[in-house]
């Protein structure tokens, strides 16, 4: 049916007011917002006074946040703004990051968070002489392409990221004499790190030293530069055995790393003193014991990530499984291992996870089974240990799935005698 003339134009008549009164009221907002945003530069206004003027000019108050001048309109945006500043101010005025006289960092404050989820992987080279950096170089997107999307969210959403640094940063020195494989990186590497996720290294290994003392302070350097935290070596002995300490609000999770190889009097790999840069070395597990003994005071929580076992073998040594028993009895709370570049087997020591070998993760290209391990801390008690499959093939690195994921898993439950890995990789720790 046909609208007569005269609807039409009543129609007509009321878009026309609203449009005007929508026009009135947009400039009456804009008004009193310019003037408020004056005041509040002034210094008249308060941020409640704000949303109280705009809730009466506009019959709401979803302005979220006002920073650096400028309004956000988002519903919903203030409280989840002003939560990550309260937050940050939190961190920023209870704690400080904290350096050591040679800048070393050896605390990082964080928000307090329920749960903290801890990532470990192991050998990573970026030794540009060898094909991990070589094949690097030949792909466009660089260290992105060199790891499965997947692996990378793995990496990237975890609250602290942890490998073994198997190389130094230095473009000095000489190769250690007599030595098969001595490994160096051009410092300008160290950016590789946060590009992968990672928060903290491990120093403590038998190529840390590889093109001399130099080449060991060179790394050091190279590290505090980047302000990325490392456990396992120093300037010397002090530092050294200093540990690292991740503080989640009051929760404080703490980091030693030591190493058993060489396994000599007088190692390649020299051990720091008081006087010289160089490793910790904990053939004898006195000094490391006593140091866990004394972060188990300082720290709610004791990671201890220790270079043992034998190379190329899923068989413990007798010093792996001795030192490991030591360190649960002196307090560590988590056993992580490398050196051997392959998987060894996850035990359960009075609820402590012990994993003796974590493999390769990026080092080489070999095509070898690999995995992350990711241990779920609530209050400062672990509360899940959890085993990823992965495998290092030509260079890439991923986390796996489908029947690869289920074989790699296999054959970790058939090392792992006398404990329980379920489906998704969380093992019994009970």
């Amino acid at each position: 049916m046909k609208k007569s003339r005269k609807q039409s134009r009543r129609k007509k008549t009321n878009y026309l007011g609203l449009f005007f009164g929508t026009l009135v009221l947009c400039c009456g907002v804009g008004i009193v917002t310019i003037f408020v945003m004056k005041a509040m530069q002034d210094g008249e206004f308060s941020f409640t006074e704000f949303q109280m003027a705009q809730g009466t000019q506009s019959g709401e108050a979803d302005a979220s946040t006002i920073a650096e001048g400028e309004l956000i309109w988002e519903s919903g945006a203030f409280e989840e703004t002003a939560a990550e500043t309260a937050a940050t101010e939190t961190v920023e005025e209870n704690y400080e990051v904290q350096v050591n006289e040679n800048g070393k960092i050896t605390l990082v404050p964080a928000p307090e968070q329920e749960s903290v989820q801890l990532l470990f992987a192991g050998d990573v080279l970026f030794d540009d002489s060898y094909s991990p950096m070589a094949m690097l170089r030949r792909r466009a997107g660089g260290i992105t392409e060199c790891f499965s999307a997947e692996t990378f969210d793995v990496m990237k959403s975890a609250d602290v990221f942890m490998i073994n640094n198997e190389f130094t940063y230095t473009s000095r020195g000489t190769p250690t004499e007599g030595k098969t494989f001595t490994f160096r990186s051009n410092p300008e590497n160290v950016g590789l790190l946060e590009e992968m996720g990672v928060d903290i290294v491990s120093l403590a290994n038998n190529h840390a030293y590889d093109y001399g003392e130099i080449s060991m302070l060179d790394t050091l350097d190279t590290l505090n530069a980047a302000q990325m935290p490392y456990v396992g070596a120093g300037h010397d002995v002090a530092e050294a055995e200093e540990s690292v300490i991740f503080q989640f609000g009051d929760v404080k999770i703490g980091y030693l790393s030591a190493t058993q190889i060489e396994r000599m009097s007088n190692p390649d790999t020299k051990g720091a003193t008081p006087t010289s840069a160089g490793v910790f070395r904990c053939l004898d597990s006195a000094a490391l014991i006593n140091r866990v003994k004394e972060l188990e005071t300082e720290a709610d929580f004791t990671v201890v990530y220790v270079h043992w076992g034998t190379e190329s073998t899923t068989e413990l040594d007798y010093r792996q499984t001795q030192q490991a028993q030591e360190l649960v009895d002196a307090g560590a709370d988590l056993i992580i291992g490398d050196h051997p570049h392959i998987l060894q087997r996850i035990d359960v020591i009075d609820h402590v996870p012990v994993i003796y070998s974590l493999g390769n993760y990026w080092f080489n290209s070999s095509t070898l089974n690999s995995c992350l391990v990711e241990a779920t801390v609530t209050d400062g008690a672990l509360t899940a240990f959890r085993f990823i499959p992965a495998r290092q093939s030509h260079c890439y690195t991923e986390v796996l799935s489908g029947q690869d994921y289920v074989n790699v898993l296999n054959q970790m439950r058939t090392l792992s005698t006398g404990i329980t890995i379920d489906d998704e990789g969380y093992v019994n720790i009970n």
